[in-house]
């Protein structure tokens, strides 16, 4: 039987390491993942505590499509504390992680045919979804000039308007973080030319001495991403949230009550408590934490001869040059993990031209797992 063109995608080779890294521990037990884009530590105590009292107390049964009040209601107060705007809680659209938010987006928004721009290097995800809905990804080049960043000028210099703009700061895999011009120049550009910006924020709260300003304060026509995955420690309770503008909140709510009925309501429930200050004083914690290991990372990977990559402002990525190493990064990748037991991101997941030249780090481990990471990789590089 044949299978459906659209699921022609390529792989997310992430989690293909994440296979080869289970292998490897299985029959070594000394992996450090370095590979991961998640927090190596649980949700927040108040979190994990309202949802043991859930599980007992509660039916958990269906939710209503767009959410629990209660959890629309903490992420509306938490735009007004985090960048003082004001969201109604109708804008909130709860969903099966920042993931299922980005496919109904995509669906709302754009129609088999159209044109996407996004950053290359850029999250693969996003591309290959676009791609599987027959939208026509156009990769905006983006390099050190720009932070890695789309700008108004490589808007400008397409053929023609897209119909929408996908971008994301801080970014995956770069960690570098848009200027606040720019992403007001750019959220301008965008309804001026009825591009449709989706801002891809879930790793807001993560960075360095570098403000994360979000779309939603410069107007709103963009779909705002966000999630509890990153800054907030809880990846596989599979919980985020679109800002949706008003004419996309309809087809939106129909298209989720379709295709997932509602987000996980245990993880909704328990999610409430993750916007209090109770839950904030432990992850800012673990912020702390991924800056001790940021500054480790700039003072070491010289040390390893790696020094050209992107600065990492914010999330918990270091996006490395290794031409110098190698021209195939996914079997460099391949080779460490074999050789040292530590598993990286090959840099063609995020970049389909110069991907082959580059990797991915992540540094939301524990500094001393990390010490130990460039410890192996400086016996095992060349020198």
């Amino acid at each position: 039987m044949a299978v459906s063109r659209r699921s022609a995608v390529d792989p997310f080779y992430v989690m293909e390491v994440a296979k080869a890294a289970a292998a490897r521990q299985a029959s070594h037990g000394d992996v450090i993942p370095l590979f991961v884009g998640q927090p190596a530590t649980p949700a927040p105590v108040v979190v994990r505590e309202a949802a043991a009292r859930a599980v007992v107390e509660d039916v958990l049964g269906y939710t209503v499509t767009n959410g629990i009040p209660e959890l629309r209601t903490a992420i509306a107060r938490e735009y007004r504390r985090r960048y003082d705007v004001d969201v109604d809680p109708a804008e909130v659209v709860i969903t099966t992680g920042s993931s299922g938010g980005f496919l109904l987006a995509a669906l709302a928004a754009f129609d088999a045919g159209d044109q996407v721009a996004m950053t290359r290097p850029g999250y693969p995800a996003y591309r290959n979804t676009l791609r599987s809905l027959g939208v026509d990804v156009v990769a905006l080049d983006a390099g050190p000039d720009s932070r890695y960043q789309p700008t108004v000028a490589m808007l400008d210099a397409l053929p023609r308007p897209p119909k929408g703009l996908v971008l994301a700061s801080p970014s995956n895999p770069t960690g570098t973080i848009i200027d606040t011009g720019e992403l007001a120049a750019i959220v301008g550009w965008c309804e001026a030319h009825a591009c449709r910006l989706i801002s891809d924020e879930i790793y807001h709260g993560i960075s360095f001495g570098r403000p994360c300003a979000s779309a939603r304060e410069y107007g709103e026509d963009a779909i705002v991403v966000g999630s509890v995955s990153k800054y907030h420690s809880m990846t596989g309770w599979r919980l985020g949230w679109l800002l949706v503008p008003s004419e996309l909140r309809t087809p939106i709510e129909n298209l989720q009550s379709n295709l997932a009925i509602c987000a996980p309501a245990v993880s909704q429930v328990a999610a409430v408590a993750a916007f209090t200050d109770e839950a904030r004083a432990e992850l800012d914690r673990h912020v702390t934490r991924y800056a001790r290991n940021r500054d480790l990372l700039l003072r070491r990977l010289p040390e390893l001869g790696l020094t050209s990559f992107a600065p990492p402002d914010g999330a918990f990525y270091a996006y490395l040059e290794i031409g110098h190493l190698t021209d195939d990064s996914l079997t460099w990748c391949e080779q460490v993990l074999a050789a040292t037991g530590i598993a990286l991101a090959p840099g063609i997941d995020f970049d389909t031209v110069a991907g082959n030249r580059t990797a991915r780090l992540s540094f939301c481990g524990q500094t001393e797992q990390l010490d130990e990471a460039l410890d192996r990789l400086a016996s095992h590089l060349p020198r």
